[in-house]
């Protein structure tokens, strides 16, 4: 897809400044914030950034190509959109506005089993070409069908989460009301009436709910009721019993999300998963653990050959996707970024972000003089 970037936003900074402007404070802080201090938000930043590249300017250089092969699928670009919870609350309709971007550059999109698109959805966008995130139910029944869904549906890849054991402890989240169920004050709705172009949207796509999970839910649930069911209908726990149970069901490519040690790396790859991502879930979740890039370049020196290693948290634009690459990376994962670019320009944010991605992805790899992605490692500064 030609690549288009709007000359007003020209980097994610700017579009994180336009999106701060135009959600509801609730929204953005929701998007924009960790856990605890924010310490793991910031060293997830910092970790990156002193990753460096040497330029190798008198080699032999014909063009750079940054088509990436991964599960038997070559995509345009390294990249993809990590799985995101309440993207319409956010900014409405969201998910497909990502997940149709995603579709016309040729990258993946993970849909969250708690964001506001269901599987079917995101399925005729994509034209079943999409991956789809697990939060494991603690019903069976549901599991199954979940699962059922997801491959009817032709989904290519199957990611379960393991980083949220237990919600992580966000303080602006507590201010604001946005626990399950989430609070509407008189501040929110106040905010609401100075972020139009938000309220109008909302108005036009509806209220967001969770529509994967819409099958299962009691009808007429209010606020109270809701959190409830949310809070009895999933276990974020992982295990190897319930890992192997997947395992058995799903047929395709299965990958773990939130890995972050060589002891599970290793009982992911006993148990036939086909990738993981390394992710502490956008520093949201364990405040004193570490980054993310941290783990991957260990991870990825010790068992790159055993199974596909990608990366997800803290990445905001090119720079950070050759960084993680460089460091052994198979691909990577982005969430806030493209988030940004929704609030900040709307149906027009994920083109916009993911061209701006790839905009900045070539310039990297063409000032260092580098090919092909997979020769990146040749270029870091050890």
């Amino acid at each position: 897809m030609e690549i288009k970037i709007n000359p007003k936003y020209p980097s994610v900074t700017d579009l994180r400044k336009r999106a701060k402007v135009k959600m509801p404070k609730f929204a953005f802080e929701y998007l924009d914030g960790g856990c605890n201090e924010d310490i793991n938000l910031d060293k997830n930043r910092s970790d990156l950034q002193k990753i460096e590249l040497t330029p190798q300017y008198l080699s032999k250089f014909d063009k750079s190509d940054m088509r990436t092969e991964l599960f038997g699928k070559t995509y345009d670009a390294p990249f993809g959109i990590s799985p995101v919870g309440l993207q319409g609350l956010m900014w409405p309709n969201a998910p497909e506005i990502l997940a149709k971007a995603a579709f016309d550059h040729n990258v993946p999109f993970i849909l969250s089993t708690v964001t506001t698109s269901s599987i079917e959805r995101i399925a005729e966008i994509t034209e079943g070409k999409s991956w789809f995130q697990l939060y494991h139910p603690t019903d069976e029944k549901v599991k199954i069908d979940l699962l059922n869904r997801a491959a009817y549906a032709g989904t290519d890849v199957l990611v379960i989460l393991a980083d949220v054991p237990t919600f992580g402890y966000r303080p602006r989240d507590v201010r604001n009301g946005l626990a399950m169920p989430p609070s509407m004050s008189v501040k929110n709705i106040l905010e609401v009436f100075t972020k139009p172009d938000w309220a109008i949207q909302t108005l036009i796509h509806g209220q967001p709910a969770f529509r994967t999970m819409e099958a299962y839910m009691p009808k007429g649930l209010n606020l109270k009721k809701l959190g409830e069911f949310m809070d009895t209908t999933f276990s974020g726990r992982l295990n190897e019993d319930r890992i192997a149970a997947i395992r058995d069901q799903w047929k395709g490519n299965l990958v773990i999300k939130g890995v972050v040690s060589e002891s599970d790396t290793q009982k992911a790859i006993a148990l036939g998963i086909d990738g993981i991502i390394v992710s502490n879930h956008g520093g949201r979740q364990l405040d004193a653990g570490q980054s993310s890039i941290v783990p991957m370049t260990l991870l990825a020196q010790k068992y790159k050959d055993q199974i596909k290693i990608m990366v997800d948290s803290g990445l905001r634009g090119g720079p950070d996707i050759a960084r993680a690459m460089a460091s052994g990376a198979d691909f990577t994962f982005m969430g806030r970024s493209f988030m940004y670019g929704v609030g900040a320009l709307g149906k027009e944010g994920g083109n916009h972000t993911i061209s701006l991605m790839k905009r900045e992805f070539q310039q990297v790899m063409e000032q260092v003089c580098c090919e092909k992605v997979q020769d990146l490692h040749h270029f870091i500064v050890k």
